[in-house]
């Protein structure tokens, strides 16, 4: 796949040279390609690779740029442990919950088409819903809707950790949930919950009569041009990609999940993307506005998405499919073999992105957490990344950690 953006031949001079004066980039690794000062770029890649160190992750890339031409991209590591591939910044990768990112933007466009109320309860959408006729479509979209996730179901995680290759449908995950008696009454309080944007995905297909799919490719992938991200089918992830590395189910070692079926995160974190698509879809999500400046949703209804709403941890608000995270606008995601970061700093006019390729979290949390607060720790001191460990919903489905997606 060939990268869409192109340095200019004097950028490529002081990338030739801040190589040079930085070290030696990582054996086997591709050439870093940024435009940054030779020092800051070398204080980066030694807080990347001691983070790599500290959470024995197998690869990472890095992304961080500044509107002002500030760019820093790396890749460190392996993609795959069996042939020693180096990890690559064009391969592609699972992104866990970042797709609720975009379930709830193809909601956010049926509203500004007059299609869907934000206040109308999901009831007049979505029949059968308990409690539908009192749940309104933004108490689903900013985690306040009481339903219990079907991700915490016991009969679901043992069935899925005895066969992680099966496929799920939206209404097997709903009906999963939908045993379960509310967990608070709609609004009371912030939970995150997995069934909320499965029921958002159902409620798109149900109003425009379309797959959510088909209508993620026309509504929000193509005007934002994501030509590498898509909802897959099943268990598919497009070539060339990072393999990810989970201890689910592999008796304390590592195994590769690469070939799971996501299908039980659907709307909530089956798609797959690139850094480069990351990169757009942050700045998009936080302005609402495509690349070329023409808007995606309205004015009114960007405004209504960045309404945070206390998440009960410091630092944290919850809006419309998306957080605030120390002054961060964006999304975290996880799912076995994988995690992510894609969000935009406005206050810097900067973009983060962070690819993982595992989700052996140890005592740490979060493995793309531990990369994106080293990272910005040096890049944004004012604004760090850091989601505290009660904040992270647990991103790989066993008795102790039950949510297998943020």
């Amino acid at each position: 796949m060939s990268r869409h953006r192109a340095l200019p031949a004097l950028a490529a001079l002081s990338l030739l040279l801040a190589a040079l004066l930085a070290g030696p980039a990582p054996a086997a690794a591709p050439p870093p390609r940024d435009v940054i000062d030779p020092a800051t770029a070398q204080r980066l890649d030694e807080a990347v690779r001691d983070a790599m160190a500290e959470g024995d992750i197998p690869g990472v890339t890095v992304g961080l740029w500044k509107d002002d031409g500030w760019a820093y991209e790396r890749s460190f590591g392996t993609s795959d442990t069996a042939t020693g591939a180096p990890m690559n910044a064009d391969l592609h990768t699972r992104i866990g919950s970042v797709t609720k990112t975009f379930t709830v933007t193809a909601v956010l466009r049926l509203v500004d088409q007059g299609a869907v109320a934000l206040d109308a309860p999901i009831g007049r959408y979505v029949a059968g819903v308990p409690g539908g006729d009192r749940i309104t479509v933004r108490q689903l979209a900013d985690m306040r809707s009481g339903l219990h996730s079907y991700t915490e179901d016991p009969a679901f995680l043992a069935a899925y950790q005895k066969d992680p290759h099966g496929s799920w449908t939206p209404r097997q995950l709903l009906d999963i949930a939908f045993k379960h008696p509310a967990d608070f009454p709609p609004g009371a309080r912030w939970e995150y919950s997995n069934t909320n944007t499965v029921l958002l995905g159902v409620l798109v297909e149900k109003v425009t009569g379309r797959t959510l799919a088909a209508y993620l490719q026309d509504e929000v992938l193509r005007p934002a041009g994501l030509a590498d991200t898509v909802l897959p089918a099943g268990a598919t992830i497009p070539s060339p990609y990072a393999h990810g590395y989970t201890d689910l189910g592999g008796g304390g070692k590592p195994t590769d999940a690469s070939g799971w079926n996501p299908s039980w995160a659907w709307a909530a974190g089956a798609m797959t993307s690139t850094l480069d698509d990351l990169h757009t879809w942050a700045g998009v999500l936080a302005r609402g506005k495509l690349p070329d400046g023409t808007l995606l949703l309205s004015p009114g209804t960007q405004i209504d998405r960045l309404v945070m709403l206390p998440t009960g941890y410091p630092g944290v608000g919850y809006g419309l499919g998306l957080a605030d995270v120390n002054g961060w606008l964006g999304h975290n995601g996880e799912l076995p073999g994988y995690e992510t970061i894609a969000a935009r700093l406005p206050q810097e006019d900067a973009v983060l992105v962070v690819i993982v390729n595992s989700d052996i979290d140890g005592d740490h949390g979060n493995l793309a957490t531990l990369v994106g607060k080293a990272v910005t720790q040096v890049a944004t001191p004012a604004h760090v990344w850091s989601l505290p460990s009660a904040a992270q919903p647990n991103g790989t489905p066993s008795p102790a950690q039950p949510s297998p997606s943020r």
